[in-house]
């Protein structure tokens, strides 16, 4: 074999670790790059001032069937233990009212009647929260009370169900047309940086977890009153 013939199979052969080398420093990058894009995905992405909203409205549909609960004990002449409504109530002015209505009043009602839009529906929502606060004043101090008496319970009994009856319809609302409408008044940076500052003020009021201990709280309320297991709401049929 000539010089000429060896020199060229020398160079192919360089040519072909050289590409080889290329090829798998490539798939080491692509695995590299994959691997921390699934990484991204796979973090716990920011939850958005309304889906944090909607969360908090499924604690308080649970407490509206505590409330229905004891309403049925009442209007049957049946005793319940006082303590799980007053619980009950409890979180309602602590998280609900003093928390979650307190954030939609001071981040959301401001922008929507600055933008002009869907005012008539915040003033609503507004006088549904002054309302609600009034009717939990008169639950906890009917509740706390060592015994009650017939008007006393026909009196819970109406405060009860006007709460109930008030807020199916008042969450329902800003679900389907309150929280939808919100993401178009807002930039992206100003509807980002509020679900960050949702987080924030949940974590100075109840500490980290906030959220999960109340939802703790009302299935501890749930199961003593026997109604925590789903299956018993499916219809026989």
């Amino acid at each position: 074999m000539s010089k000429t013939q060896t020199g060229a199979i020398r160079e192919n052969r360089r040519k072909f670790i050289q590409q080889g080398i290329q090829v798998a420093v490539a798939g080491i990058t692509s695995i590299s790059i994959l691997g921390c894009k699934d990484k991204e995905e796979g973090e716990e992405k920011e939850v958005s001032p309304p889906e944090d909203l909607m969360q908090e409205h499924g604690l308080l549909n649970r407490i509206l069937l505590i409330y229905d609960n004891c309403r049925t004990s009442l209007v049957n002449k049946q005793s319940f233990d006082p303590a799980m409504l007053m619980s009950s109530a409890g979180i309602i002015r602590t998280f609900v009212e003093d928390y979650h209505e307190k954030q939609e009043e001071t981040y959301l009602f401001p922008r929507f009647k600055k933008a002009n839009q869907l005012t008539d529906l915040v003033d609503v929502l507004l006088q549904q929260h002054a309302a609600g606060r009034m009717i939990t004043d008169q639950v906890t101090q009917i509740a706390k009370q060592s015994s009650r008496t017939e008007a006393e319970d026909q009196k819970l009994l109406e405060l009860l169900t006007a709460f109930n009856s008030m807020y199916r319809p008042h969450e329902a609302r800003e679900d389907t047309v309150l929280f939808p409408a919100f993401r178009k008044i807002v930039s992206q940076h100003e509807y980002d940086s509020l679900g960050e500052e949702f987080e924030n003020n949940e974590h100075k009021l109840f500490g980290e977890g906030g959220f999960e201990m109340m939802v703790t709280k009302v299935a501890d309320i749930e199961k003593k009153l026997g109604i925590y297991e789903m299956a018993q709401f499916t219809p026989k049929v």
